[in-house]
């Protein structure tokens, strides 16, 4: 598995948007060490509304089996938006 990649003051229609896109699982890790496959819509729902203050992800760990993935995730955190969405 890939290295974790830490996301703050995400766009959360943006994210899904970008988790939809990618091929292999995304695992959000939370600090006590919990992972929540957000492939999976139900884990999408229950991660992500413990995480969102204000319409936003506050704080976040992510971990991509898939290196493509992971480069989609590293360049929303990076420029806010999906890529198809220049």
């Amino acid at each position: 598995m890939s290295s974790m990649l830490e996301l703050h003051d995400i766009d959360v229609p943006g994210f899904l948007e970008v988790l939809d896109s990618c091929k292999g699982n995304v695992y959000l890790v939370t600090r006590e060490g919990d992972r929540l496959n957000l492939k999976s819509k139900l884990c999408q729902l229950v991660g992500l509304t413990q995480l969102i203050e204000g319409g936003k992800i506050a704080e976040a760990f992510i971990v991509c089996e898939d290196p493509e993935d992971e480069s989609k995730m590293f360049r929303f955190n990076l420029l806010g938006r999906p890529e198809n969405n220049k």
